[in-house]
């Protein structure tokens, strides 16, 4: 079935649906996908772009979650890391194996037995941990944990202070661009039937016309209209917007969310010389910080590292979180102390090629401890009047929240159906041909063949879409002819990631890019000029919010 907004949203006003989910991150995302390959009659509808909120602003990793022992979650570990082997099965082309280091530091110039000391006490600790993860099911993956001695540790990030490195722990986890994994999760649903519509926002709920309070569907607004799409059970997976759809329902804000925000920052890879994922810890906070090389090159270098996440609490608005300056420097502290570049200069904002601010929808507790500390498991809630919500929960375990979150539809609609997600290959899944280009299928799979079909006869589509990355001009054109992509954002930032990797770079593309796709989507120059306008005005923006102003100068003293 064609992936078409247009189609999409006369669906929409059409049909009868059974359930009708809101939020097209990836909780709704799943729950799409489980509700239509269990039979049910499914809508989705966004008010934005398929993970144009937290869903494309993760640490992009698919993993249990090491801390998350420290704090007692066992089951959640347990539960993440066969979310982890699901997923690995039924989206190969998305998800990568990705050694993990965890560095055992001890101070500078101590001598030999204060080093001792340190090592003993820190590899106790961690050698426990380390096991008891693969325990719990790290060893799904295939690999156990080992110890590395410190010419190892440093052979894989030589940027470490040598006189503080003892040792290290090597364990594996995996990685995945999380925004395509939820347009491909979105993409599979629509396979099986379900209508997926992007700019498409819940205004108000429809009522049962038998004077009762039960919701049948939603008022929706698109494209400056606005039409009833009835269903007889509304799914609120709106993350950290939930709270404002629970108000439409409910007729007041129930604040039940609680935001944290979590900062990346995006840095050239030659300052940090990395190859595998590592974990460094934060001075003087009790958390860690990854370092993830990005964007692999032929001879087996990196274009970029990227360094987060942070956790903290968050009171502005939902929409575009800003990455502060006081976040840039709390990410870049932690970096500096375990990282020292070979021209011996700290990395500074300056360096800071992209970044990118998201909000967790923590679940509110009584406890007013730091959200780092809040559970992230999920909760599935249904108001009297019949909108089932689900909040909290991760990246990883997505399709187990989908699966709970459409058992409670069917209590609901009184049928019973069996999950069939667990073992539901996505769009694209499979390995890799001879003569694949690897760059391609790590974002497209099995369908990299069809992109490459559209620049048959036009070689100039093959270029690179923005220079210095790896993307091709023909991957924006399949964005806006087969990925629902309506904006020059929605190309830069989630179909590609150029903006979160280089934002300067990205901002003197898209003049071109928007020419490029512009046929595809109608646009005149008047449009092509304000999407351009738009596009810089973000990025300028989100260098401006990020700035590290210089000291001021000392008021002259009275002579």
């Amino acid at each position: 079935m064609p992936f078409d907004r247009g189609q999409m949203l006369r669906r929409l006003e059409h049909e009868q649906f059974d359930v009708l989910v809101v939020g097209g991150g990836i909780t709704g995302a799943g729950v799409a996908l489980d509700a239509a390959t269990r039979g049910l009659r499914t809508a989705l509808i966004e008010r934005d772009d398929l993970a144009s909120g937290t869903s494309s602003k993760s640490s992009k990793l698919v993993h249990g979650g090491l801390r998350y022992l420290q704090q007692g979650e066992v089951r959640l570990v347990y539960e993440a890391l066969r979310e982890r082997q699901r997923l690995r099965k039924n989206a190969p082309h998305l998800v990568s194996v990705m050694p993990f280091m965890i560095p055992i530091l001890g101070k500078p110039g101590a001598d030999q037995e204060t080093t001792s000391v340190v090592h003993r006490k820190v590899a106790r600790a961690l050698g426990s941990a380390m096991w008891m993860y693969d325990l719990t099911g790290g060893w799904r993956i295939g690999k156990l944990h080992r110890r590395l001695n410190r010419a190892a540790a440093l052979a894989h990030m030589p940027t470490m202070p040598a006189d503080r490195v003892l040792a290290a722990y090597l364990y594996f986890d995996a990685a995945v661009d999380d925004a395509r994994l939820v347009l491909t999760v979105a993409r599979t649903a629509a396979a099986h039937g379900a209508a997926v519509a992007t700019r498409c926002a819940a205004i108000d709920v429809l009522r049962d016309g038998d004077g009762s309070s039960s919701v049948s569907g939603l008022v929706v607004e698109a494209d400056g209209r606005r039409f009833p799409v009835r269903a007889r059970v509304v799914v609120n997976a709106a993350g950290v917007w939930s709270d404002e759809v629970r108000a439409i329902d409910e007729g007041a804000d129930p604040d039940g969310i609680r935001p944290a925000k979590g900062v990346h920052l995006t840095v050239p890879w030659e300052r940090v010389r990395n190859d595998i994922a590592v974990v460094i810890p934060v001075p003087k906070d009790r958390r860690s910080l990854f370092v993830v090389p990005w964007g692999p090159r032929p001879d087996g270098t990196f274009r970029h590292t990227y360094v987060g996440t942070t956790d903290t609490d968050y009171r502005g608005p939902l929409d575009d979180p800003p990455c502060t300056a006081d976040d840039v420097a709390y990410v870049l502290r932690a970096l500096n102390a375990s990282v020292v570049p070979a021209d011996g200069r700290p990395i500074t904002a300056g360096d800071v090629t992209g970044a990118w601010a998201g909000l967790r929808p923590l679940v509110k507790s009584d406890a007013s401890g730091r959200t780092a500390d809040l559970s992230r498991r999920h909760r599935i809630t249904r108001s009297a009047q019949g909108v089932v919500t689900v909040t909290g929960g991760k990246l990883t375990t997505y399709r187990e929240m989908a699966e709970d979150t459409v058992d409670e539809v069917l209590s609901v609609l009184g049928r019973d159906a069996r999950c069939r997600t667990r073992r539901q290959r996505l769009v694209g899944a499979g390995s890799p041909g001879r003569g694949d280009d690897p760059d391609l299928f790590a974002r497209h799979g099995a369908e990299s063949r069809s992109v490459l079909a559209l620049a048959a006869g036009d070689p100039a589509l093959l270029e690179p879409l923005v220079p210095g990355l790896a993307y091709r001009r023909v991957e924006a054109v399949w964005a806006v002819r087969h990925e629902m992509a309506t904006t020059l954002d929605d190309v830069l930032s989630r179909r590609t990631r150029a903006r979160l990797a280089d934002r300067d770079a990205a901002a003197a593309a898209a003049e071109d890019v928007a020419r490029l796709i512009a046929p595809h989507l109608g646009w005149d120059d008047d449009d092509i000029a304000r999407e351009v306008a738009s596009f810089r005005r973000s990025c300028a923006e989100e260098a401006a919010a990020m700035h590290v102003p210089e000291p001021a100068p000392a008021d002259p003293q009275p002579t």
